[in-house]
């Protein structure tokens, strides 16, 4: 991760077809297409490697989370249950449908904890969104059992876990709906893009509809297409389309060397004393997309970073005191710092959420550092940064 660092011949083939063509946009325009059709193309590919029924591209993982939530009738005053730690588009995604976002604590998985997902259910709840941070997933088998009970709809996240499985099935591809985000920093990219998918073939229309203005897409004639339900402009371009698809070619290459690059980082740190590394749900693969430790205490976790640091070890991530990805930096949600008015049922949410304990989160997000897994790393620096990061570790006596 991520997949810009193996940009090569895949993506400029695919680019330079488009290009020919003229026809950047993916619907319409079919005459001058010359049989190119890169956005369809990615949806094909992607549902079928994903192992589903139905693959839904749109503009970014943001509009997927979106659009998911949406194909479902999620919307105005339901609540969603999600986490404490994700990144800031989650609850966007939410919100932007009027949808209020119910915030609950994480365990050792670093996602979504079963029973606090249990706690948090309401007659207003409609969904849990599972979000699969750092390239591994929640306890899905829970979660499951718990939709399935109170007849919700589980939302899989899995924009940084793609690649990842769940006793044989694909992350995202588990639930009711699967998001993925392939903006630019992502195991594959298309510069900015996001896919939805799921074997529901009316929330595939649906998706289909929303992400396009509500048009039916039936028939060869955009103009003469009819508009079954109100929507919005979520769609991707051919180009983004295109670059996926070149990515996509190179899907298993990129995964198989995150793995063995991880793997590397991984057993060197295996044996630190105080070093522990985060759950991995019984049956689940992660992506191998970030090498994330527990540290004894929040203050060993500092040090550490601030070490690894002073040593030249870059990409490490401290979430706890982080802007974009744990509860603790969104002081623009908590305070409902927004532009435009939000509904009161949001407001209210948003108000109570102020005062909320999320001390569980805190013991494991105060305690963990994550380090990015590059792709472009060759074997020697690879192995230096392994011995480095060990050395570092072992100094601080932890």
């Amino acid at each position: 991760m991520p997949g810009f660092e193996v940009f090569g011949a895949h993506e400029r083939a695919q680019v330079n077809e488009v290009l020919e063509t003229g026809v950047l946009m993916r619907y319409g325009f079919d005459g001058m297409r010359q049989g190119h059709f890169k956005a369809l193309a990615f949806e094909q590919a992607f549902a079928k490697r994903m192992d589903v029924a139905h693959c839904q591209l749109v503009s970014s993982g943001t509009a997927a989370l979106s659009v998911a939530l949406a194909s479902a009738g999620i919307g105005a005053g339901d609540e969603v249950i999600m986490p404490s730690f994700t990144f800031v588009a989650s609850f966007e995604s939410i919100m932007m449908l009027g949808a209020v976002p119910v915030l609950v604590d994480i365990d050792d998985t670093l996602t979504l904890d079963p029973k606090a997902v249990l706690a948090a259910i309401t007659d207003k709840t409609k969904a849990v969104m599972p979000v699969h941070m750092c390239g591994s997933m929640a306890d899905l088998d829970a979660l499951k059992e718990i939709c399935k009970a109170h007849h919700l709809i589980l939302l899989e996240d899995a924009c940084q876990a793609i690649g990842g499985t769940y006793k044989g099935v694909a992350l995202g591809a588990y639930g009711d709906l699967g998001c993925f985000s392939f903006d630019f920093v992502k195991t594959i990219t298309c510069g900015e893009g996001g896919a939805v998918i799921t074997n529901n073939a009316a929330y595939k229309v649906n998706a289909d509809q929303y992400q396009d203005h509500g048009h039916d897409h039936i028939g060869m004639d955009r103009g003469a297409e009819t508009h079954p339900t109100l929507g919005y402009n979520f769609r991707i371009s051919e180009l983004h389309a295109a670059v996926g698809l070149g990515q996509l070619q190179r899907f298993d290459e990129i995964l198989q060397r995150q793995k063995a690059h991880y793997g590397t980082l991984a057993a060197a740190l295996a044996d630190v004393p105080g070093v522990t590394f985060r759950r991995v749900p019984e049956g689940g693969v992660q992506n191998h997309s970030f090498l994330n430790i527990f540290l004894p205490t929040a203050e060993k976790a500092q040090q550490a970073q601030k070490a690894l640091s002073a040593a030249g070890i870059d990409a490490c991530f401290y979430w706890f005191k982080n802007n974009w990805h744990y509860i603790n930096g969104w002081e623009h949600l908590t305070q409902a710092k927004s532009i435009a008015p939000l509904t009161p049922q949001i407001q209210e949410a948003l108000k109570n959420l102020s005062a909320k304990d999320f001390s569980q989160s805190d013991y494991y997000m105060g305690r963990t550092l994550s380090f990015l897994i590059k792709l472009g790393w060759d074997e020697a620096t690879l192995n230096r940064r392994a011995q480095v990061m060990r050395d570092t570790l072992m100094d601080l006596g932890l």
